[in-house]
């Protein structure tokens, strides 16, 4: 698709259908939907807010243009009259969200975007679509980085990322979660993250000569080298990139480092720093790849594996051991009555709402609450901001590295136990007394209207 001018068509078609019957029973009174993840996919204790951009670029410039109406009519399932009064539909709404950066945790409102109906319920399936992605990888992304335990970690997923939107978004969501770059040179124009590469295994093989390979490669790229040393055999290769080594600093020059990716790799690491070392290239650095994702990150590290950085790429960029968030976007408040759902496993919290944070004074997170959205409560951060008013946006944007930086230090505060790899704790994340009886009279609500006895 073009970009956001053909994206009001991006929708599941029971968001068309539920319009058109909206319209055509005259209901167009303003809604909000509260967006939100339902539970934690295994070994998550916490979440990455991101994707919010890409949400406020579409409701801004949301339109069905020409082609799409013509679409749509030729379905043959819409009324004339509905389609009509698609084209001039804009999005006229207000949008409070979590930035992009912050934690957040199950069940909290991550998105409210309160509009007339219709505008609240076509866009739905991008909001989803987009925040579900990126906040996925994000969080994956942050914990690969907390894996590594200080080491740098790149992006190297863009070959099998699903499909090429996915890829951008992967390199911005996981720069975003603290990666050092990426490989992606579009998302490197795009976003203004540093790109990183080496070489590949066919180049190596595309000469007669391991060795033939490295020294072309140096000449090249004489102050920008990291030789990929593993395709044939992985010491054989570092000690034929330490006589590249000595060859470049006879001409004043410098390898860059050397890049493992595949077999033991925490075995190899040691003995490729031992060669290096012995030879007098300490400052050669060592990159890790190969299917990399936290789990192995901190099994390297557990090991002492001596990298100065690893390439993550197919695990991260499609969020291997967890691909899908249990994300709902609900409606909890129509024309200023607050609602809710009650199905078995799926009940959501009536009311707008805000989510306040307490920390202590190191400004470590201790607990959230989530409250409606006028309550005040007394030292708390109220997380929860307006982004987006009468369809516009309400301020401008951080840029990305500055979202950067408020990940990384809030981050740095959560309880270690929290951001553990394996079996995390519990973040404590409760509602105020308010919510907890507004809920409670909603229920009771419910359940007596729909017995009949209301």
């Amino acid at each position: 698709m073009k970009h956001a001018d053909s994206l009001a068509l991006l929708t599941d078609l029971y968001q068309l259908t539920m319009a058109q019957s909206y319209w055509q029973s005259g209901k167009s009174e303003t809604a909000t939907f509260s967006l939100f993840i339902r539970s934690y996919p295994p070994n998550r204790g916490f979440f990455v807010s991101a994707g919010l951009e890409d949400v406020l670029d579409y409701l801004q410039e949301f339109s069905f243009d020409r082609p799409a109406i013509d679409y749509l009519h030729s379905t043959r399932l819409f009324a004339a009259d509905f389609l009509d009064s698609l084209k001039g539909l804009r999005f006229t709404g207000e949008v409070w969200a979590i930035p992009e950066g912050r934690l957040f945790f199950k069940d909290e409102p991550i998105v409210e975007i309160t509009a007339p109906v219709i505008e609240a319920q076509i866009v739905e399936t991008f909001v989803i679509n987009q925040i579900n992605l990126q906040a996925l990888i994000a969080t994956k992304a942050a914990r690969c980085v907390h894996a590594a335990a200080g080491r740098g970690v790149v992006d190297f997923s863009l070959r099998r990322t699903h499909g090429i939107d996915a890829g951008m978004k992967v390199a911005r969501s996981s720069y975003l979660a603290g990666f050092s770059g990426t490989s992606n040179v579009a998302a490197g124009q795009r976003y203004g993250i540093p790109i990183v590469g080496t070489m590949a295994h066919s180049f190596i093989t595309s000469f007669e000569r391991e060795i033939d390979s490295f020294r072309s490669f140096v000449r090249s790229f004489p102050d920008n080298s990291t030789l990929l040393i593993d395709t044939y055999d992985t010491l054989a290769g570092a000690r034929k990139a330490v006589e590249v080594a000595r060859e470049m600093a006879a001409r004043g020059q410098r390898l860059r480092g050397v890049r493992i990716d595949s077999g033991e790799l925490a075995s190899l690491a040691k003995e490729v720093r031992r060669i290096f070392d012995e030879a007098g290239f300490r400052d050669v650095k060592i990159i890790g790849s190969g299917g990399l994702d936290e789990y192995d990150l901190a099994a390297l590290a557990e090991a002492g594996a001596p990298y100065d950085s690893y390439g993550v790429g197919t695990r991260m960029g499609v969020s291997a051991d967890a691909p899908w968030f249990d994300m709902a976007y609900k409606l909890v408040e129509y024309n200023g009555r607050p609602v809710l759902k009650l199905s078995t496993g799926k009940v959501s919290s009536p009311g707008k709402k805000q989510i306040f944070r307490f920390a202590d004074g190191r400004r470590r997170p201790l607990r959230d609450v989530i409250a409606l959205r006028h309550e005040e409560l007394s030292g708390a951060e109220p997380l929860l901001q307006k982004v987006l008013e009468e369809g516009k946006r309400a301020a401008p944007s951080p840029s990305l590295k500055d979202i950067r930086e408020t990940f990384l230090d809030e981050f740095s505060r959560l309880d270690e136990a929290i951001k553990s790899i394996q079996d995390p704790a519990n973040y404590p994340v409760e509602l105020s007394p308010r919510l907890q009886r507004l809920k409670q009279e909603i229920e009771k609500q419910v359940a007596e209207t729909q017995n009949g006895r209301a």
